[in-house]
């Protein structure tokens, strides 16, 4: 057998375990379930009287939706903004993340990430443990206030996460 034909059956043998071994499946948020999911979490924030934005970004830290409160301060869309980003970048709360910088030495060189905001507000969205999107919310009197009204907006859609 001559050496082209041999390697000719084995990128044939390989080739299918190849091309499935190169597609990954991921879950996405929607964008009416993350619009559904602003909508809450500014609802949440509006019971309290606060006067907040909230952006929903997808895994890759863009976009999804964004709803503001009649009258929310204009720095408050991007400051929801940037809390998702940081949120579905990291993985985790904003809240937390600002607790670590301000608690850890090495993790203080986070603020120099171009678009992270660690204030509380950010919150993932996880289906299981995996990332999906992230909610950022901004405006409340504190970012503790923030982060409650983005969990109270994910509750208000759990159901739908599946």
């Amino acid at each position: 057998m001559s050496f082209a034909r041999l390697a000719l059956m084995s990128a044939a043998i390989a080739l299918p375990t190849l091309a499935q071994a190169q597609v990954a499946q991921v879950r996405a948020l929607p964008t009416a379930l993350a619009v559904e999911l602003a909508q809450a979490t500014v609802a949440a924030c509006s019971a309290k009287n606060f006067n907040v934005a909230a952006t929903v970004v997808d895994r890759g830290g863009v976009v999804l939706a964004t709803i503001r409160a009649d009258r929310a301060g204009p720095h408050t869309i991007d400051a929801s903004r940037a809390k998702a980003f940081t949120s579905v970048s990291a993985k985790n709360n904003t809240g937390a993340m600002a607790e670590a910088a301000a608690n850890n030495a090495g993790a203080r060189n986070l603020v120099y990430i171009p678009g992270f905001l660690l204030l509380g507000g950010g919150v993932p969205v996880k289906v299981g443990d995996e990332v999906i999107a992230a909610v950022g919310v901004g405006g409340a009197p504190g970012g503790h206030l923030d982060e409650e009204c983005a969990n109270a907006g994910l509750q208000a859609i759990a159901a739908k996460l599946k």
